[in-house]
């Protein structure tokens, strides 16, 4: 799993860099800051890992899934 995780992180933590700095656009409505391009790669970078984990075990759970389905 350690793997797809790596494999899968560099696309997690941009996709997350994206949302945060997309919440802080959301949040600057309502009087927030809006995070700079550095902060939000910074945040993306951190809550990307617990999100492609997450989602690296739901692809293995998917590809595990097949496989045993396939062998019947």
């Amino acid at each position: 799993m350690h793997q797809i995780t790596l494999a899968l992180y560099p696309f997690g933590a941009g996709a997350m860099a994206v949302n945060a700095f997309f919440a802080s656009l959301i949040g600057s409505w309502m009087g927030g800051p809006v995070l700079s391009t550095n902060i939000a790669l910074v945040v993306g970078a951190i809550i990307g890992l617990p999100a492609t984990y997450t989602f690296a075990r739901h692809i293995r759970a998917l590809m595990d899934r097949a496989d045993d389905t396939s062998h019947h």
